[in-house]
């Protein structure tokens, strides 16, 4: 049995749809130094991903990458996997991801939406933890461990042991 950390995020703060589809939408200038600041506090707590689900809308797409340049100064790399049913799926698409993670890789993050974020965060809590209140906000993040194999994840089965907002 192996230790494992799941960092749940929830993307930066984007812009208002106006002409765009939702899909679309970029993140704010706030956006981007927010979740370079998520990484940073992400490389502060050692929390360096072996890989990264991130959701294929714009707006999650640039909050990887903002958080990833402040983790590359930390000398992390990370997979990335690109997956649509992080943007147009629900807990179940999220919960069949983390099964098939690989048992080599100690720590995953996701990076998608709300509810969805902040919904699988409350699923794998047992309760009497820390606690994500009325979910993640904008930048939010959810650090969840647990002992054993990815294969096992299941509801309850990954307590919350921290969270933050990262805000820069």
């Amino acid at each position: 049995m192996t230790t494992r950390t799941l960092v749940l995020m929830r993307h930066a703060k984007a812009e208002t749809p106006g002409q765009l589809t939702d899909f679309e939408r970029a993140l704010t200038d706030r956006g981007r130094v927010d979740a370079g600041a998520a990484g940073g506090w992400l490389a502060a707590q050692g929390l360096h991903p072996g890989l990264v689900l991130c959701s294929t809308a714009t707006r999650t797409r640039q909050t990887w990458h903002a958080v990833a340049a402040a983790l590359v100064q930390g000398g992390a790399a990370s997979e990335v996997r690109f997956e649509d049913g992080l943007y147009d799926g629900g807990r179940t698409e999220v919960i069949d991801l983390l099964r098939a993670v690989p048992d080599s890789i100690g720590t995953v993050l996701v990076v998608g939406h709300n509810p969805i974020v902040s919904d699988v965060s409350l699923l794998l809590s047992s309760g009497g933890e820390a606690s994500i209140g009325e979910g993640l906000r904008t930048s939010g993040l959810a650090v969840h461990r647990a002992e054993g194999w990815w294969s096992t994840t299941e509801p309850g089965s990954m307590p919350l042991v921290m969270t933050h907002t990262a805000r820069g």
